[in-house]
């Protein structure tokens, strides 16, 4: 249903332009799914009977508010001339309401939803979806685990409040890291052949509200003076690394 390298908004006017009842879609929600950052398609539900076929998929999009927003397509075929039809819907509820009007056998079974309705643990499964969902714009590099844009920034704040390196990133990242509606962290493992032993490197990538990502690389050891835990933020990972490997070599 997706088409690879589609921004999220590409693909939002094509749902919405093969929509029969796009218009009938609350003018919150179109407003709303103008700052989407990405998306995510899955099928939900099949059903497929003497030469007849109908579907659900369930469409994800997280916004640059750190809340995501669930449209239901319902695509069949059961048309006087066969046509495939796709209808859109904001409730999981209407959405196999008016699949379930459909011409279908009685005794024809969803392969996804037996029962003919929203799954129980749908709340969960929509939790797992979008801890999941993988960041297509610009470039698809990580998977982020924390959606609340609070939860975001307040990390980019706190890791560079806690870097003790003069040289870690200037005022103009912190802007920027106070925009950012996902993050997630990463070990980062050494370079083929060469190991700093006492030191741990951490990838903190962040989704900004524009799409973009930005990456802080976080050196972490105890070979300071006195013995004690210390932390570094540096802005390029070749630097970070340069710095574990000049400091291993002068020990």
């Amino acid at each position: 249903m997706s088409v690879p390298n589609e921004t999220p908004q590409e693909q939002l006017d094509r749902l919405l332009g093969r929509a029969l009842n796009s218009f009938e879609l609350p003018d919150e929600t179109i407003t709303r799914l103008a700052s989407a950052l990405a998306h995510d398609t899955t099928l939900h539900s099949a059903q497929h009977s003497a030469g007849l076929h109908r579907e659900t998929y369930r469409h994800t999009w997280l916004l640059a508010d750190g809340s995501a927003l669930v449209l239901w397509e319902l695509v069949h075929n059961a048309t006087a001339d066969g046509e495939q039809q796709h209808e859109l819907y904001t409730e999981a509820e209407e959405a196999f309401t008016a699949g379930g009007r459909l011409p279908f056998p009685s005794e024809a079974q969803p392969r996804h939803d037996p029962a003919g309705a929203p799954d129980p643990g749908l709340a969960a499964a929509e939790q797992l979806l979008l801890e999941t969902v993988l960041m297509i714009a610009p470039a698809p590099r990580s998977a982020y685990a924390h959606f609340a844009h609070e939860d975001a920034a307040d990390h980019g704040r706190r890791l560079l409040r806690r870097a003790e390196n003069t040289d870690r990133p200037a005022e103009d990242t912190a802007r920027l890291l106070r925009t950012a509606v996902a993050h997630q962290i990463t070990q980062a493992f050494g370079r083929p052949g060469h190991t700093e032993p006492g030191f741990t490197l951490y990838e903190h990538a962040f989704l900004l509200a524009d799409g973009s990502e930005l990456s802080l690389w976080e050196v972490e050891h105890t070979h300071s003076p006195d013995g004690r835990h210390v932390c570094e933020v540096y802005a390029q990972e070749d630097r970070a690394r340069g710095v574990m490997e000049g400091r291993s070599a002068s020990l």
